[in-house]
């Protein structure tokens, strides 16, 4: 395994996009469910 060095700020920004992805994914997700299971409303 290597091993580098990053600033603070820069490791929390990447920590925030992990944070992210895994929200938008759990939505993905969650929107799916409700779509196979009817419940959407159709735009005009």
């Amino acid at each position: 395994m290597e091993t580098i060095t990053i600033s603070r700020s820069e490791y929390e920004r990447l920590k925030k996009f992990e944070t992210l992805d895994f929200e938008l994914i759990r939505q993905f997700a969650s929107s799916l469910d409700d779509l196979k299971k009817g419940r959407f409303k159709r735009l005009a």
